[in-house]
């Protein structure tokens, strides 16, 4: 009853509280929904790599691929804005598929060879004009509907519509997590072999992960497209999709669940707000003394750290 009261009070804060504070204030509405945009990202690559194994270099090509695919079909082909969001998502899994050959590396080949895929779609976007604009880009890509009279495009709207994605693929992973695949690849992870031999079929689970981390990231890809109404090949694919997530993931708790939303939240907040005040043409060097700071002193994220000062603090009253 205590976890509920608590899953409770934590959405009445993120659907209530955000918008009533912060609702009036544009400029901090939109680095909030920013941040969820990252910790979207951040999310879809922990399951890569807390469950899968695999560390990514090469999430821009998911992000990339479900924003384009969702903002041609909307704009060409008069899809629905938020079906076009999931299809984004399955496009995104469709180019994931061109990546399956590279399972069968491991360690930073595997992170060079997604790598390698991500520059791929962006060479491609930038010279199949005729459906992407080319470096040019898209521009006018149709917004978030409006529902029941209410602006999904607006930054309250936009910021509840985000929220919701998030939430909802953090649900996904954690029904993963503890589902008996989820059982299967932490075993995996302690030995690849050993659960070969009893009939897992690694391959085939790190193949299903790949997926699924594609489908989150091209659907949180494609959501941002139709927020910005634009979008061009060095945006989409842009190596900031894979190092921004990477910091926050690893900051916030990469193998918890809500670690790197809050990681997210917490880091392009504060970058943006604080640090980019003080210093503007060098506030991201901060962040990289602060992540450097958090693997030393607690390498399992800020939710570790917050426990245990929470602990002590208990012991000591």
């Amino acid at each position: 009853m205590k976890i509920n009261k608590s899953i409770v009070a934590m959405l009445l804060a993120v659907y209530v509280a955000v918008p009533v504070l912060f609702g009036a204030d544009n400029y901090v509405m939109s680095l909030v929904v920013a941040s969820m945009v990252i910790g979207g990202v951040a999310l879809s690559w922990a399951l890569l790599g807390n469950l899968g194994g695999m560390v990514s270099f090469g999430h821009a090509a998911f992000f990339g691929v479900g924003a384009y695919v969702s903002s041609v079909l909307s704009m060409k082909l008069g899809v629905p804005v938020l079906l076009s969001m999931l299809l984004g998502g399955a496009g995104a899994v469709i180019a994931s598929l061109a990546m399956l050959p590279v399972l069968r590396l491991r360690g930073p080949y595997f992170a060079l060879a997604i790598l390698a895929y991500a520059h791929i779609f962006r060479i491609l976007a930038t010279q199949w004009t005729s459906v992407t604009g080319g470096a040019g880009g898209l521009s006018n890509i149709p917004r978030l509907p409006e529902i029941a009279g209410f602006d999904l495009s607006g930054k309250i709207g936009s910021y509840l519509v985000i929220l919701s994605i998030v939430l909802a693929f953090a649900a996904l992973y954690r029904y993963i997590r503890d589902s008996h695949y989820g059982l299967a690849l932490r075993a995996m992870h302690e030995s690849e072999d050993a659960t070969r031999v009893v009939g897992v079929n690694s391959t085939l689970l790190k193949g299903v992960m790949l997926l699924v981390s594609a489908f989150m990231c091209g659907v949180v890809g494609a959501f941002n497209a139709h927020y910005i109404n634009f979008l061009e090949p060095d945006y989409a694919f842009s190596g900031l999709w894979v190092t921004i997530p990477i910091v926050a993931a690893i900051f916030g708790g990469y193998r918890t669940i809500t670690g790197p939303i809050v990681g997210a939240v917490v880091v392009y907040l504060i970058d943006q707000l604080i640090f980019k005040s003080i210093m503007p043409s060098g506030h991201q060097l901060v962040l990289g003394v602060l992540l450097v700071a958090m693997i030393v002193f607690s390498p399992d994220g800020l939710l570790s750290l917050l426990r245990r000062l929470t602990r002590r603090t208990h012991a000591a009253t």
